[in-house]
């Protein structure tokens, strides 16, 4: 009599098969082989560049805001009031880095989209596997960053982990349309204007270092309907716990559609360059 004992198969078999299921990991996996070798010196500068500007601004600039007890603030300490703005500013800025560069440099002649496309793997995979570890970026930079508010008592650990949320979401919503420009753009030169006279100034009016009601009336208007003055509305809500229900609709909605537009016109750009 003879038996059969069937055995579990390896996991490097299993890792092979969801690869091959889902091609778009292909690409994902290449952009995590790179990231290895660099890995070191984006977590220390995610964890110095927070804890400077806390320390700086924050702990320092913010004993004379608080000192002087400012109606604007409505009674919040300056410290967890710049906090989830510069943490939500952070997200777009590593959604810029990671969205614009790479995929410019990428689908150059000799970057790695040729090469990818030149496999079974189809633009829409590409697109895809790149914006998988864009998002795996801007959501461990953000936690990196929420570390250290945690470490200054600005909010608790249960409550960082609920920003982690409203982070990732302000990060893709810039990222995502970044990617779907970058692909098609032919001169780098217009992603460095684009970061100085756009990505700088929202940086600045856009509610991070202070309420956009300070602003003249005429600019508040302008500023709402930025992008990053709802992801810092959003973030400073769920870090704070004020958020309010229709408010935050309004700010989910806001930057899912962003995120939702610039993917489905990254898919078509890809398309086009990369069938050409």
């Amino acid at each position: 009599m003879t038996t059969t004992t069937e055995t579990a198969p390896p996991a490097a078999d299993l890792l092979d098969s969801l690869v091959a299921r889902v091609p778009a990991l292909r690409e994902f996996g290449y952009w995590m082989r790179r990231y290895r070798r660099i890995w070191r010196g984006t977590v220390v500068m995610s964890v110095a560049n927070p804890l400077l500007f806390l320390a700086a601004m924050g702990a320092g600039l913010g004993k004379l805001v608080d000192a002087n007890h400012s109606g604007y603030l409505a009674g919040t300490p300056y410290l967890d009031f710049l906090a989830p703005g510069l943490l939500a500013a952070s997200a777009m800025q590593n959604g810029f880095i990671e969205g614009a560069f790479p995929v410019f440099q990428s689908s150059r002649a000799r970057g790695n989209y040729p090469a990818a496309a030149a496999t079974p793997m189809r633009p829409a995979d590409i697109l895809a596997g790149h914006l998988l570890f864009v998002a795996f970026r801007v959501l461990l930079s953000g936690l990196l960053f929420l570390a250290v508010v945690v470490a200054f008592g600005v909010v608790g650990p249960l409550r960082a982990l609920l920003t982690a949320g409203p982070v990732l979401l302000t990060g893709m919503a810039f990222a995502a349309p970044l990617m779907a420009w970058a692909v098609a753009v032919e001169r780098q030169s217009r992603l460095n204007g684009l970061y100085r006279f756009v990505v700088m100034p929202l940086y600045m009016f856009s509610g991070t270092f202070f309420p956009v009601s300070q602003l003249p009336h005429w600019l508040r208007s302008v500023a709402a309907c930025t992008p990053l003055y709802q992801g810092v509305q959003l973030t400073r809500a769920a870090a704070l716990g004020h958020a309010h229900t229709g408010a935050t609709a309004v700010h989910i909605g806001y930057l899912l559609a962003l995120t939702a537009a610039g993917v489905w016109a990254a898919r078509r750009a890809y398309a086009r360059r990369l069938n050409r």
